[in-house]
């Protein structure tokens, strides 16, 4: 598929239509009963895509005064896997109805880009 189309389809609006910015808050209010205790802010990136794979990152930047290290965010991806908050099934098949047929979708291990972001890389293998 072409570059210019991908950039075209996954742009920062269609990212957040798939998570919505307001997740971060009822992640954790769902986690912990208060969203103010939340270490982070959950935000989908695209990284790049071609003929067999779309690679998207779960963007998680440290909020003012948290501990992003702090946070365990290491074991991210198993609760990310599941969580219904997160829906990584439902954002599966929205990007399906855009003509991708995806043959299965993967979470990476969770990389400390720095001390303000990780990043878990979100793969989805195309047929």
């Amino acid at each position: 598929m072409d570059q210019a189309v991908l950039d075209q389809i996954f742009t920062q609006d269609y990212l957040d239509m798939l998570l919505p910015v307001e997740i971060s808050d009822h992640f954790f209010e769902a986690l912990y009963g208060d969203a103010s205790d939340g270490a982070y802010d959950i935000r989908l990136e695209f990284i790049s895509a071609n003929d067999k794979r779309i690679v998207l990152a779960f963007n998680l930047t440290r909020r003012p005064g948290k501990c992003l290290v702090c946070s365990l965010t290491y074991g991210l991806p198993n609760v990310f896997f599941r969580h219904p908050l997160i829906n990584i099934k439902g954002m599966v098949k929205k990007i399906e109805e855009k003509g991708f047929k995806v043959k299965k979708w993967q979470l990476g291990e969770t990389e400390a880009d720095s001390t303000s972001i990780h990043i878990i890389p979100f793969y989805l293998d195309l047929e």
